[in-house]
């Protein structure tokens, strides 16, 4: 922007106003001699450039339109070509090597038919899961897990690898397996997957069954009976039992073993019936069979005078106990005689060794007095040892549409019975 130049007014000829004749000028006049001289370019006298003054200044040139009908120094304007940012992205997708271009498609195909192939091992396994809930009656559809890879090529052969077996809940006989595990191999495949499938033959199988204590104590013992492990082989019960109005105390042993070889037997023993604090009955045949006193009541009965003297009073106690008829006669009438027959080392342990079901029949006021009630104790003389072992029974069978699976290696684990399974050759469906 130009500085401004004062250009200095004319002086007046008439100097002294007032005078006839004096001319005086307009004071817009002079400010407007005092501005700048009017530029076209600058209309506002802002010092503001044009743009092609700001090119010029930056050392670009841009080239302005000619009029029309000019010469070749001019050049025809045209709209910006927006296209040429694609064509660049077109070029730079062109300069990617044809090798890494086959690589990417590969990669991109590799994954597709990975996908398609776990689709299909999805929809087979599920297909077989419900195969094998209706061919085999199972109340809950089993988990099925076919290996290897890739699985159509496997179904196009029609021989699979391997195929992984869980099945929960599959009822024996009177009690329920709460696992069942497999592990079949070398599947030859009859008929299609999935739609035509027909059966299958199975190389060879392995894998193992699970009887758990839980399910024993729901279904045998009816929630009142407890089973734990006592061994490697060995099963312990331990429960209630309801005896003339009464809860008595089941204690038993029952011995795991293999019956043929589809199935698993026990043998109960050491069966005993408790009356808390008092007598223990032991069901079964002679010479173990009876009502027998614990330990802590025969040593609270040889210290009261009452009780010894109302067993000595029955002359088949007094002989079992080693009494003479005549030292019980007179123990019934002498404290220092009946002191003496109690405080013998041999009084207790011969008292421990007495029968008492027939005394407590056949003298309910002496069972009464021992505190026995007689009518628990003639209840416990009619259970039948069948009776109980029946409540007992672990037993069980493998289904009879398990065919050609055979039981192995039979023990006792913390969670249950366990064995294991094997079978070759095996048929499933139609194989023909």
């Amino acid at each position: 922007m130009r500085s401004p130049t004062r250009i200095p007014s004319p002086q007046s000829p008439y100097p002294h106003s007032g005078s006839p004749g004096v001319h005086y000028r307009n004071p817009y006049e002079e400010l407007g001699e005092l501005a700048d001289p009017y530029d076209p370019d600058d209309p506002l006298g802002l010092g503001l450039t044009s743009d092609d003054d700001d090119d010029a200044d930056l050392g670009g040139r841009r080239d302005k339109p000619a009029a029309s009908g000019s010469g070749d120094d001019g050049a025809r304007w045209s709209p910006p070509n927006h296209r040429r940012s694609s064509r660049r992205r077109r070029g730079r997708f062109r300069a990617v090597p044809r090798t890494a271009k086959a690589l990417i498609g590969l990669v991109v195909l590799a994954l597709l038919l990975v996908l398609a192939d776990r689709c299909a091992v999805m929809y087979a396994e599920r297909k077989a899961e419900q195969e094998l809930q209706k061919k085999l009656n199972l109340a809950t559809a089993p988990n099925v897990t076919i290996h290897g890879f890739p699985f159509l090529t496997q179904v196009l052969g029609k021989d699979l690898q391997q195929v992984d077996i869980a099945v929960p809940d599959v009822a024996a006989d009177r009690v329920s397996l709460a696992e069942v595990r497999a592990q079949v191999q070398d599947i030859r495949i009859v008929g299609d997957l999935p739609s035509s499938f027909r059966g299958a033959k199975v190389g060879r199988m392995k894998g193992d069954v699970l009887l758990s204590f839980e399910d024993l104590s729901r279904e045998l013992g009816a929630s009142q009976v407890r089973f734990r492990a006592l061994g490697p082989s060995s099963v312990r019960a331990d429960g209630k039992l309801p005896v003339a109005g009464q809860q008595v105390s089941l204690h038993a042993q029952a011995h795991i073993g293999r019956q043929g070889d589809r199935g698993i037997s026990t043998s109960v023993t050491d069966m005993r019936l408790d009356i808390p604090g008092i007598a223990t009955y032991r069901p079964g045949p002679e010479p173990r069979p009876g009502l027998y006193l614990h330990k802590k009541a025969a040593k609270q009965i040889s210290e009261d005078s009452e009780k010894a003297q109302a067993l000595l009073s029955i002359p088949s106690v007094a002989k079992k106990l080693g009494v003479s008829p005549v030292e019980a006669g007179q123990a019934l009438n002498d404290e220092r005689k009946l002191d003496e027959i109690t405080g013998s080392p041999r009084f207790v342990p011969a008292l421990l060794a007495v029968n008492l079901v027939q005394a407590a029949n056949d003298h309910p006021q002496l069972a009464r007095k021992l505190g026995i009630d007689p009518t628990v104790a003639a209840a416990l003389a009619r259970i039948k040892v069948p009776e109980l072992t029946n409540k007992l029974e672990l037993s069980f069978q493998l289904p009879e549409k398990a065919k050609g699976i055979r039981l192995a290696n039979i023990g006792v684990s913390p969670e249950g019975i366990r064995a294991d399974l094997t079978g070759a050759g095996l048929k499933f469906g139609k194989t023909r």
